[in-house]
């Protein structure tokens, strides 16, 4: 049964259109660890179009469950990220043109410089997680920079037929069991929403589901709390009971 990150960017999102001070993303931070998420996710992108300095301060000093702070390798985000400690650092690909993240990293291609950034924050105390594609030779070469990775889900979330759904599903079962044979802990997310979130929740092994737009879409009918609690209980379904 695996544990809920749920990711609050969209909040400040929401903010950030009237650059005022309301949505508070930590007041919905703290909303989300009182429904029962088991981490609170936040962005820190280099155009700080949603998430702000100010806000992984105060997520950092206010919250009781695990601070995930999702960031570039950009040498100004890893020096805050530094001084900030949060209590792990997912290290993701970042462009300024994109809406939303697109894929994973290529630790592969990347490798020399990836070493180095996980080296930076692992010395500084930070678990380290790479967000990058459920493909076996990314996960080869993440396993000898960090302990935990991030399965990108959105080639899953975004398929259109059943014959795609069940070939992407397969993959991530499989790339997860080959994770936890590397020795990695193994956590996934992308694009996960309440009709699709299960079969990802029963992969044998998975850790951790890290989940953002759907549940802040959600609340706006029922409620953040709410939604956070319907996600819960999605996330740890136990398919054996």
């Amino acid at each position: 049964m695996p544990l809920l990150g749920v990711n609050i960017d969209h909040v400040a999102t929401l903010r950030q259109a009237r650059r005022e001070y309301d949505p508070d993303p930590v007041k919905a931070a703290l909303i989300c660890q009182q429904a029962g998420a088991d981490s609170i996710v936040a962005h820190l992108r280099e155009d700080r179009r949603h998430i702000n300095d100010s806000d992984v301060k105060r997520l950092r000093a206010e919250l009781k469950i695990r601070f995930n702070l999702e960031m570039s390798i950009n040498p100004k985000i890893v020096g805050i990220a530094c001084r900030i400690q949060p209590d792990q650092a997912t290290l993701v690909p970042e462009r300024r043109q994109e809406l939303t993240t697109e894929g994973g990293l290529d630790v592969v291609k990347n490798f020399k410089r990836l070493k180095s950034v996980c080296r930076h924050l692992s010395d500084e105390g930070i678990c380290v997680s790479l967000f990058i594609d459920p493909i076996k030779a990314q996960l080869d070469a993440a396993r000898e920079l960090v302990a935990v990775i991030e399965l990108h889900t959105g080639r899953y979330a975004e398929t259109k037929t059943p014959v795609s759904l069940r070939r992407e599903l397969k993959n991530l079962e499989n790339m997860t069991a080959y994770g936890i044979k590397l020795g990695l802990t193994v956590n996934a997310g992308h694009g996960l929403k309440y009709h699709n979130t299960l079969s990802v929740a029963e992969i044998p092994g998975m850790h951790e589901l890290n989940i953002g737009h759907s549940i802040m879409a959600h609340a706006m009918f029922v409620g953040l709390e709410a939604a956070v609690k319907e996600m819960v209980v999605l996330a740890r379904t136990d398919k054996t009971s």
